[in-house]
């Protein structure tokens, strides 16, 4: 008869086991309002967060794929188990006795199921972790020592020996009452000339462990001579609970650290990833027996809550240049958005962070991090450093070899900024042409060219039409609604603007050439607070415009009626103020982040602190503008 778990213990299970801390082993969470929180879903791959989860009712639910259900549901979905298999996990996870009905309470798991698998890899942890501290494993311990790393950092970490002999773990997992099919299906055993025999002889190992936890497989390094398999790393092969691709070594300890930071530094090899966890940087992690690609970003997207620009970092360690190249390269084309949140750190003399740690001691380590470099910009430098920039000839040849990296940015924004700095970097004077040939080698529009203000033609004005004025703006454009309607009040209530928008309102509030045109030349005409109103400030402010689009838009302006319920009254008109100049200190913050980001915490202490400290003011005085611009836009 089929075992079947009690009813009362499996809402026991679901009672225990707080859906939110179950969940968010896997997936970074966030409050978002009404008691529920929100994530990126872990089941498909998103930017925006759609995966909710409501703690008080126990339950998930995706808006963008579909799935959801309880805390069950979910390990089911996440881990690939079967009912069964995820009730025993989590009633593992809180020390709860399950019984069984129609079995008895001792039933054994089903051969060749999930859990099993992950049970005999547990079980070969264990004994391998027993062999490290035999006679025949000095040479292992030796290795260990000369890095660094003491018995409790061993423990730590896992780190085991496979014994010499063909068949020592294969007859020990036998003897614990796996089979060998299982083992076989586990890449625990192999099937040998005269037998079965294990996978791993003689060399030092590591775990491997997934997000939850659960050891699925096993890196193991050469460290005699007399091995006779060349290779320095052996890795598990791929079974029904590996998948190199997805896992990360050092990820199941430092997941809580990578959420809370929105840090995650990815290195070469495990003794890398103990050396930084030691030194102080907790969110290093390392692939295993494969390069870095699409399914390790999701992996590490889904911890960082990459949602916006600024909400995680991916910081990669090589022992050298060309390796951090590579890398560089590698990060832009797999995920450009990823890219532009990736950096890349190179230690010093072509160490890497195990030997830096051993030469220079933990505070090297953590500094290494600290003066990461973003990977586009390593990339373009890396691709300059090729080329004599004290010469016109190479200072030509390198523009000719970075122009057209720089033009495979897809983020328009983005790409000309790298432009106008790679500028900079080779020391072209001058700027628009090379970002000019950035757009033009991308396939964009090509920068505007610079040139002087033309004299306006007597006989334009009859035409109403301009050769070198801005266009007229589009009247329904919501980016621009706030700036319409503020020129509209200063033009048609001056008096409720007055001085405060007179004073308080720079130029760079009005991102339309026409309306900021249009604001200089109010202000070139004395003002809201000027006593001017009605057809004599208009016509005031019509002759200080010198394009005829600008000067049609003031006489549009003045009489169009104001998106407000009621006729406008200072509270309306403050706010729509308030707003203009919160929009200009977002982009100040914007630029102070900008600055923090490429400025070194450590090596630049002092300007580091001025600027967060002018970032916390503006912040404050952002959320004040925008507290009073709520107040009247309703």
């Amino acid at each position: 008869m089929a075992r079947r778990i009690r009813e009362s213990d499996i809402a026991q299970v679901r009672e225990r086991n707080r859906i939110d801390e179950v969940l968010g082993e896997y997936v970074a969470l966030r409050r978002a309002g009404g008691g529920a929180l929100k994530g990126l879903c872990p089941f498909h791959d998103e930017k925006t967060p759609s995966f909710n989860v409501r703690p008080s009712h126990g339950t998930f639910h995706c808006f963008g794929c579909g799935e959801g259900g309880d805390v069950i549901a979910f390990v089911m979905k996440i881990d690939h188990l079967s009912f069964v298999e995820a009730v025993e996990r989590l009633a593992d996870r809180v020390g709860i006795a399950l019984t069984y009905e129609g079995g008895g309470a001792v039933v054994q798991r089903d051969r060749g199921s999930r859990s099993r698998l992950v049970d005999a890899h547990k079980a070969a942890a264990e004994f391998y972790a027993e062999q490290l501290r035999t006679p025949e494993a000095a040479k292992a311990r030796e290795f260990l020592t000369e890095r660094g790393f003491d018995a409790a950092a061993a423990a730590t970490y896992g780190c085991g020996f496979a014994p010499a002999g063909w068949d020592r773990l294969t007859k020990h997992l036998l003897g614990r009452g796996f089979e060998l099919p299982e083992l076989i299906k586990a890449q625990l055993s192999k099937e040998g000339r005269s037998g079965p025999i294990d996978r791993f002889h003689r060399r030092l190992l590591w775990p491997i462990k997934d997000l939850s936890g659960d050891v699925v497989g096993f890196g193991a390094r050469r460290i005699f001579d007399d091995d006779p398999i060349e290779a320095k790393y052996l890795n598990t092969s791929e079974s029904p609970i590996y998948k190199k691709s997805q896992v990360l070594f050092g990820l199941d300890l430092a997941k809580r650290e990578i959420a809370r930071r929105h840090q995650v530094v990815v290195v070469e090899g495990y003794t890398d990833v103990m050396a930084m966890h030691l030194s102080g940087v907790p969110t290093a992690v390392a692939t295993c027996g494969t390069a870095f690609g699409t399914e390790h970003i999701a992996v590490l997207r889904r911890l960082l809550m990459d949602d916006s620009f600024f909400r995680g970092e991916v910081i990669f360690t090589f022992d050298g240049d060309e390796a951090g190249k590579k890398a560089a390269i590698k990060a832009f084309e797999e995920d450009q958005r990823f890219a532009s949140q990736t950096f890349i750190a190179v230690a010093p003399g072509g160490m890497d962070p195990c030997e830096l740690r051993q030469a220079k001691g933990d505070r090297a380590v953590v500094d290494l991090v600290a003066r990461r470099q973003r990977a586009i910009e390593f990339w373009i430098r890396a691709e300059l450093g090729e080329h004599d920039l004290d010469t016109a000839e190479g200072r030509v040849e390198a523009l000719r070899r970075a122009v057209p990296n720089v033009a495979r940015i897809k983020d328009e924004s983005l790409r000309d900024e790298y432009a106008r700095q790679l500028a900079g970097w080779v020391g072209w004077e001058d700027i628009q042409t090379v970002v000019r040939r950035v757009r033009e080698t991308a396939g964009g529009s090509p920068a505007p060219q610079r040139r002087g203000r033309q004299p306006a033609n007597p006989n334009q004005g009859a035409l109403a039409v301009d050769v070198d004025g801005p266009p007229r703006p589009p009247r329904n454009d919501p980016r621009l609604w706030v700036q319409r309607e503020a020129l509209k009040a200063a033009l048609q209530a001056p008096a409720m603007a007055g001085p405060y928008y007179d004073n308080s309102v720079p130029k760079e509030a009005f991102t339309h050439p026409a309306y900021r045109e249009l604001h200089e030349a109010l202000l070139a005409a004395g003002g809201t607070s000027s006593g001017l109103s009605g057809p004599g400030l208009v016509e005031a402010a019509s002759k200080n415009c010198p394009h005829q689009t600008v000067r049609s838009l003031v006489t549009e302006l003045a009489v169009e009626p104001l998106h407000h319920k009621e006729e406008p009254d200072a509270r309306y008109v403050g706010s729509l103020v308030a707003r203009l100049i919160e929009s200009v200190v977002a982009g100040q913050i914007a630029e102070l982040k900008s600055r923090l980001q490429r400025l070194n915490p450590v090596e630049d202490a002092d300007d580091y602190r001025t600027l967060f400290g002018d970032l916390v003011a503006l912040e404050q005085y952002r959320k004040a503008l925008g507290e009073q611009a709520a107040g009247g836009l309703t």
